[in-house]
């Protein structure tokens, strides 16, 4: 726990002082950009980043008054909100991509041998799995 939250300490500060995204930002628009499609609903990008419903809601509409996500009603399911990077978005997630990159592989990789690095990708591969699996049957 405590890994996870300074790592994300270090990569918020590292956005917000190099570029004009804070690290949930980035989150979303990461998300957006690799979609399969050219929108997702707020519940699935939620799923995909790992927060509630509300949250992504209230998130994306403040990313959509500063120009970097769209947000419409679904033309399937007028209940549905679909949310679209922008242009703008998009190239606001491509300026910060490499100080991102840059800042993860300095606090995270530098330092270690590759075979451990091969072995700790194995190992959280697997404890990834585990949450996926296990989480869905918390709370219930």
């Amino acid at each position: 726990m405590r890994l996870q939250l300074r790592m994300s300490y270090e990569m918020n500060r590292q956005l917000q002082a190099e570029t004009a995204l804070s690290l949930p930002d980035y989150h979303v628009l990461n998300a957006l950009a690799y979609a399969d499609e050219d929108s997702m609903s707020v519940s699935a990008l939620a799923a995909a980043i790992g927060w509630e419903r509300s949250r992504t809601s209230h998130h994306a509409r403040r990313m959509a008054t500063r120009g970097l996500v769209a947000m419409a009603a679904s033309a399937d399911d007028r209940r549905v909100t679909r949310v679209s990077i922008t242009g703008e978005g998009r190239d606001a997630l491509t300026a910060a991509a490499p100080g991102h990159v840059e800042v993860v592989r300095r606090l995270f990789f530098d330092g270690l041998d590759p075979d451990v690095v091969r072995r700790l990708a194995e190992t959280l591969d697997t404890v990834y799995r585990n949450v996926l699996e296990q989480g869905a049957t918390l709370g219930r």
